[in-house]
């Protein structure tokens, strides 16, 4: 098994964006000192453009870009499908969102602003 407190740095990862990311002076989150699945990352589909920038800086390597299911395009917004049309029916997605240890760096980094950190507590969801 391994060491979950330690990043197991993707080879996605773009060392240049991390470093600007981590360097923003808004970055939320816990500086990597969460434990694994207490906070995870949310992806707002309607803003949401697939330019994986988000997995370029994780560490974790909880992104993917994939293409949007049909149930999740139709909760869209007009705007949101019209963009996700445009931008050739992908998401981001966090298949591995329970690594999270909520350094930030993806909501920073994210152009769209379509990434926040969200607090897992006692069973509730509490955004952050």
């Amino acid at each position: 098994m391994t060491d979950q407190t330690q990043p197991t740095l993707s080879k996605r990862t773009n060392a240049a964006k991390v470093r600007k990311a981590a360097q923003h002076p808004k970055r939320p989150g816990v500086g990597c000192s969460a434990e694994p699945g207490r906070f995870v990352p949310v992806v707002d589909r309607n803003r949401c453009e697939a330019k994986g920038d988000c997995i370029e800086v994780c560490p974790y390597d909880v992104f993917d870009v994939a293409p949007i299911s049909d149930d999740d395009f139709r909760a869209l917004s007009f705007l949101g499908r019209m963009r996700v049309r445009f931008h050739g029916m992908k998401t981001a997605t966090t298949p591995r969102s329970e690594l999270c240890l909520a350094c930030g760096l993806c909501v920073v980094a994210c152009p769209e602003r379509a990434i926040s950190l969200v607090e897992v507590a006692a069973g509730k969801l509490g955004l952050r």
